[in-house]
């Protein structure tokens, strides 16, 4: 188990053939599933009305053409015509560029949804808390990456291939058209002139070629940087959600100037990073800006000469002007997308690192260590159960025990000595170590951990998980609420409060308990559940389970002396001079 365990820096960046393919296993996990198919009509649809636009672009530019051709030539009627062209395709480029957005955005929105309940589907799973013990320092902040970097992931995903689709279209129709019209300009270099096909085109693409080339070099930085950003801003964020989940405790322990130097830290690393990245951006959009008002005056300066020599109409240098503006930005796309492609490849190792960490977590999880399994009788067995921390140290050894229906048995030892652990084990969460647990043929299996899970949403939710709300009816709800003296509480069945911050621990542990209740299960595992109550409260406890739950087999990992009395067989976890503590079963 200790290579498991060995801790592990962020992972390096991902290139060439790995990126495509942490590329492919984002893209088919929408692509693949059952929504793939509406999904595919969406994006039809919008590379259709992407293509009208550049269609309709290319009819505005010989609109454009005609109307200063007709001013030129003072030809009312030609220029009459020529305008309600420009109209009629105006109103077509509006209508195309508006629903090429709808249209996208509809799609970004279902494959967001769809890559989200895919990775939700992962990481809320059992498996969640092996990684958390042992990839860690691999994986920092899962709540963002499904958040945020699945949501960037999707619109840049659409984004930049639909623009780059448009690009290309664009290239192909102005490219033709920029050809044409610039095909039979003469050169003059020391008095001889020369003539080159689509000389325009030539221009367009050198000036692109040495800007794509140009921007790379300054923009390459952003990639790390925004990897980067991402972290950062996400432990600033969780330090400053921590102290508000946890004010009360800070608060007493007098641990606010702790607490605030922590977050100002976070922050400072926050700022140096953004110093960086907003250095590179200044970099690059000064490259770019200078690159894109450079290029405004090119077609102009290369085209004046042959208006001057009467080879091309004042229209023709428009269309040009206006071809060479499409030619040009589609040539120099890579350009201008440049800082979202970095942020884009930024999502991308977030998410591929992710998955694979995911991966390698079911992989660890799913090696013959302790092995859990549903046995054929109605009995709970520990064989030759050894338990181990993640580092590999062994806590306890060779366990061996039964328990058969309705035994009320305490787990006692010292603090730390593996009293949570062996319940965890028994759950299935805990991996590290060997040997076998065999649990009962029963469905009703409740753990109830020493600090009580409340979920978001109302009280009746609350008191219901892990059941849906609507499970147990509100009287059943309001007579339990009575029994466990949080009888304050019924009015409030509907309210809709951050209850985890609301309810005090001795009341999340009643809430718990009242779940107990609740559920009635046939196997009742607690794990220092009354740890926060006072000694009549939880001796009331103890007997609302004997009187509630007669049948039910209850394992309780003890906290206190008190709670040994209320039960009739008692496991030891006896530390020994040299090597791991025993379990005793009595």
């Amino acid at each position: 188990m200790a290579e498991l365990s060995r801790p592990r820096a962020n992972r390096p960046s991902i290139y060439g053939l790995r990126f495509l393919r942490a590329l492919w296993r984002l893209l088919r996990v929408y692509w693949t599933s059952g929504d793939a198919l509406p999904g595919t009509a969406l994006l039809l649809g919008s590379i259709a009305l992407e293509l009208l636009t550049v269609l309709a672009n290319v009819y505005l530019s010989d609109a454009q053409k005609g109307i200063f051709d007709a001013l030129e030539l003072k030809a009312a009627d030609a220029f009459f015509a020529a305008i309600g062209l420009f109209l009629g395709w105006t109103v077509i480029f509006v209508f195309a560029s508006t629903y090429r957005i709808f249209l996208r955005q509809t799609l970004e929105m279902r494959w967001r949804r769809g890559l989200t309940a895919h990775y939700i589907e992962r990481w809320i799973g059992a498996t969640a808390f092996v990684q958390a013990k042992l990839h860690a320092d691999e994986i920092d902040n899962p709540d963002q990456r499904i958040q945020e970097d699945v949501r960037d992931f999707v619109a840049s995903a659409l984004g930049l291939s639909l623009s780059l689709l448009a690009a290309v279209a664009t290239l192909v129709s102005f490219g033709g058209l920029l050809w044409r019209e610039s095909s039979d300009w003469p050169i003059r270099l020391s008095g001889r002139e020369f003539e080159i096909p689509g000389f325009m085109m030539w221009v367009a693409v050198l000036y692109a070629v040495f800007s794509m080339w140009l921007t790379h070099v300054v923009g390459r930085r952003l990639v790390p940087l925004n990897f980067d950003r991402l972290r950062l801003e996400a432990d600033f964020r969780y330090g400053l959600v921590r102290f508000r989940d946890n004010v009360e405790a800070v608060v007493l322990s007098r641990g606010e100037s702790v607490e605030r130097q922590s977050s100002l830290t976070r922050f400072r690393h926050v700022i140096a990073n953004w110093w960086q990245l907003i250095r590179a951006q200044r970099n690059l959009s000064v490259l770019t800006t200078g690159v894109g008002h450079a290029n405004d005056v090119v077609p102009v300066l290369v085209a004046a000469p042959a208006y001057f020599a009467h080879l091309i109409t004042l229209g023709s240098i428009a269309q040009i002007r206006i071809a060479y503006a499409q030619v040009s930005g589609a040539l120099i796309w890579f350009v201008n997308a440049y800082q979202e492609i970095a942020r884009w490849r930024a999502n991308i190792e977030r998410l591929a690192a992710f998955a694979e960490v995911m991966d390698e977590t079911e992989r660890e999880a799913a090696q013959p260590r302790i092995q859990v399994v549903t046995g054929t009788a109605s009995v709970l067995r520990l064989e030759d159960l050894r338990l181990e921390s993640p580092d590999g140290t062994a806590l306890i050894e060779g366990a061996r025990a039964s328990v058969a229906p309705g035994d009320r048995i305490a787990v006692t030892g010292a603090s730390g000595s593996g009293k949570t652990i062996l319940l965890r084990a028994i759950a299935g969460i805990w991996p590290f170590g060997s040997g076998r647990v065999e649990l009962p043929v029963r469905d009703r299996l409740l753990f109830v951990p020493e600090r009580a899970y409340v979920p978001q949403g109302s009280l009746r939710a609350a008191l219901s998980f892990p059941a849906p709300e609507g499970t147990f009816s509100d009287e059943q709800i309001v007579e339990m609420l009575g029994l466990l003296g949080l009888r304050n509480l019924e009015r409030r069945l509907d309210d809709a409060q951050p209850w985890d911050q609301v309810l005090s621990d001795h009341e999340k542990q009643r809430v718990a308990l009242i779940r107990v209740l609740l559920h009635e299960p046939e196997w009742l595992f607690l794990d220092k559940a009354t740890s926060a109550l006072d000694e009549a409260t939880e001796r009331r406890v103890y007997e609302l389970l004997a009187e509630r739950l007669p049948n039910t087999t209850v394992i309780t990992a003890a906290h206190r002396p008190a709670v040994v009395g209320y039960h009739a067989r008692r496991w030891t976890i006896a530390p020994r001079e040299s090597g791991p503590a025993r379990l005793e079963a009595a």
